[in-house]
């Protein structure tokens, strides 16, 4: 009988301890997925404090196999709803949904290792939680793997949390440390938030809220003009053709696409720079060169240089998604970081026939080598492409010599879902830590000006047929962060990292006394 109950009472204590971890797990899970709240459309900056607070309050409360767990459940949700918009361009332009889910499922596990990875870091390095865990420990290794992204698998920098502090205060910090150190500030603002609320004190909260002020009053320090106007303003007008992703390459819709373009066009002839988007013209650049020769005799007869997206291909058999300049004499971009599955395929005489499943290529683009400027009414240009526009330290290498950066992109495979305002707000940053004037023309949306400050001077709607006109001046200088990428950044991570292994150590040494 005492056997029987004893046996209830451990099933019952063990049932309990079960529910209870369920219910830790849950609330991870459910805090990540708030996170990308914080940016785009909605723009809730301050989640980007209050949901790493909550994990790094986990991470130092559980115990470390529990923790682990709950940092991975945190990432399963912050990935999921962040960048659910995958299974947008698999499903329609894949093969279906099915293998959409399959795709998307394995994509956002494989992410959510990340904040797992700056967890399992510093509960290894650090198994007592003190303060400088939650301070700078946790801040740090958070950003290192954020950095990570920037280069693991070709690099998916997508929803680091400085993106979300556009339009803040903390803003300011981008120009010289980039969009990792306004990442560090935040997530140092999320440890003192755990660290106050792990032994809540008024002690404790006068420091946090001290440290909140100083961070405050620092980046008010950090904002200043860091580039100046030069020359004047340039009369643009961005393109933005609206041409459905599902027919856009299909050779009958060809003579429809150019004629849109081309009367899109016309009225905005005399205006110093006109964009169209990434791939506008979907044909080879050799094919479309009568039509585009044509075209640019009108516009330059008037002044104005066109910049269009369009696929080149070279004698020795190379592609490029290329960004050119028509003006004579006639200038290339080639973009520098392909998109992998979408425009190239990685060991494709391994695996490539089994990969068309996902919409792959069925030809691979080759990656631009030189960071090339175009020129139009005399300004040099810094072109980016899509994808091109994510990695900062890449962006810097057109600097100081571009004086005005454009971005074109389709983000017509991502239709109406967090992907395209997500990709704004990266380009947004750009333009922050470069000190430079950003014209963003889109296939879909979300076609945009965006001044020096990062700010949107004018965007035009989603999913119209449309011409986005303004004035923009470029600007030249250099910013800290073009002089000096992320190596700051990192070396302080490095620092702390360092510093956080001492103060492990110690404990290792204080706990076997």
């Amino acid at each position: 009988m005492c056997k029987q109950a004893l046996i209830s009472h451990v099933s019952a204590r063990n049932a309990t301890v079960f529910s209870g971890m369920c219910a830790v797990y849950a609330l991870a899970l459910l805090v990540g997925a708030v996170l990308p709240l914080a940016f785009a459309p909605l723009g809730w900056y301050w989640l980007a404090v209050l949901s790493p607070a909550v994990l790094f309050l986990l991470a130092a409360r559980l115990p470390k196999r529990q923790a682990l767990w709950a940092s991975y459940f945190f990432g399963l949700g912050y990935f999921g709803v962040g960048v659910s918009w995958v299974f947008i361009s698999i499903s329609r332009y894949g093969s279906g949904p099915v293998t959409a889910m399959l795709v998307t499922v394995g994509f956002v596990a494989l992410l959510a290792l990340f904040p797992w990875s700056a967890v399992f870091l510093v509960r290894t390095l650090c198994p007592r939680m003190g303060g400088f865990a939650l301070w700078l420990g946790l801040p740090a290794a958070w950003v290192l793997s954020e950095w990570a992204r920037l280069w693991f698998l070709t690099g998916f920098p997508w929803l680091f949390l400085g993106y979300s502090q556009i339009g803040t205060p903390l803003a300011a910090i981008a120009p010289v440390f980039g969009v990792l150190g306004v990442s560090f500030v935040v997530a140092v603002m999320a440890g003192a938030l755990a660290w106050t609320a792990l032994r809540f004190s008024l002690r404790r909260l006068a420091i946090a809220s001290g440290a909140l002020v100083a961070l405050l009053i620092g980046a008010r320090l950090l904002d200043r003009e860091w580039t100046e106007p030069v020359a004047k303003p340039l009369s643009i007008a961005l393109v933005q053709g609206n041409v459905e992703q599902d027919r856009k390459w299909k050779p009958e819709a060809l003579a429809f696409t150019l004629r849109r373009y081309r009367a899109l066009t016309q009225p905005y002839a005399g205006t110093d720079l006109i964009v169209w988007p990434e791939t506008a013209v979907p044909a080879w650049f050799d094919q479309a060169s009568e039509y585009l020769d044509r075209l640019q005799t009108r516009l330059g007869a008037r002044g104005s240089t066109l910049i269009l997206g369009i696929p080149v291909r070279t004698d020795q058999g190379q592609a490029y998604n290329a960004a050119v300049s028509l003006a004579r004499p006639r200038r290339f971009y080639y973009k520098r970081h392909l998109v992998p599955f979408g425009e190239y395929v990685p060991l494709r005489g391994l695996v490539g026939p089994w990969l068309n499943i996902l919409g792959a290529p069925l030809k691979d683009f080759s990656a631009g080598q030189q960071p090339r400027l175009l020129y139009a009414s005399g300004v040099p240009i810094g072109a980016l492409i899509c994808f091109d526009v994510a990695f900062g330290a890449e962006v810097a290498d057109l600097l100081p010599a571009a004086q005005l950066l454009v971005n074109l992109s389709n983000d017509a495979w991502f239709g109406d879902s967090l992907g395209p305002h997500q990709h704004l707000q990266i380009a947004q940053m750009r333009a922050i830590e470069t000190g430079r004037p950003l014209l963003r023309s889109t296939n879909t949306g979300l076609t945009a000006v965006i001044d020096h400050n990062g700010q949107l001077l004018a965007r035009a709607p989603q999913f119209e047929p449309t011409v986005l006109p303004a004035e923009v001046t470029p600007r030249t200088g250099s910013t800290p962060y073009v002089r000096w990428r992320d190596k700051p950044v990192l070396a302080f991570i490095g620092i702390a990292l360092s510093v956080l292994v001492g103060v492990g150590r110690k404990g290792k040494r204080n706990s076997s006394r």
